[in-house]
């Protein structure tokens, strides 16, 4: 059974308003622990910042072109920006939720974790499993750092990409095209510093996947 059909599985059982505990039971009882299911929301966490990487530089190409419009259907033109403006909202509130999911999860791992811990009758068997659940602590403080460092200039961005939809639905002539245009080095340099964060948190969960699943 894949991990996938086993999560739907679950959700057959349990409504997605389940509190994250019996989320976390029903999870168990078809095989999932909580250590996999950390791994695998990083994993999508991931991906979706790659979307979202990808997506901020298709919104940025369409900028670009509203700038160097010399003619043709300027409302046509608008659209299309407004529509990457509108996808650009919905990357960004993806990856909020995808490092939501992520803290909710390893707040119940970490939790369960310290308390197996005090069950463990071998000094020595103990004092390892206190130095894995450090380093994985340690580690995913890291990722989320990063995570959240890179989320925090979605917001920035997307006020810039606002303003210039909204001026631009204002004023559709050419005089507005050479205003925007003013503003498209700014707008060049915020991508490009959200991008470089993206790509170093994308590193970090890279890393944690593959330091979680030697472990």
């Amino acid at each position: 059974m894949t991990f996938i059909t086993r999560i739907f599985l679950t959700l057959a059982l349990l409504s997605l308003s389940a509190c994250s505990s019996m989320y976390y039971s029903a999870l168990e009882n078809v095989g999932i622990p909580k250590r996999e299911l950390m791994i695998h929301r990083v994993e999508k966490a991931r991906d979706t910042q790659e979307d979202t990487k990808e997506q901020f530089k298709s919104a940025l190409t369409q900028f670009t072109e509203v700038t160097n419009f010399n003619g043709g259907d300027l409302e046509a033109i608008y659209n299309k920006l407004n529509d990457e403006y509108e996808d650009s909202i919905s990357q960004a509130e993806l990856v909020r939720k995808r490092i939501s999911d992520i803290e909710d999860v390893s707040e119940a791992l970490f939790e369960e974790w310290e308390e197996e811990i005090a069950q463990y009758s071998s000094a020595s068997l103990k004092r390892n499993s206190q130095n894995q659940l450090t380093s994985t602590k340690r580690q995913y403080k890291q990722l989320i750092r990063a995570m959240e460092r890179a989320e925090t200039k979605l917001a920035p961005v997307l006020a810039v990409f606002k303003d210039q939809v909204l001026y631009l639905k204002h004023n559709l002539n050419a005089r507005a095209i050479s205003s925007l245009k003013a503003e498209l080095s700014g707008i060049q340099s915020d991508v490009s510093n959200l991008i470089e964060a993206m790509e170093s948190s994308i590193n970090e969960a890279n890393t944690f996947i593959s330091s979680m699943e030697n472990k």
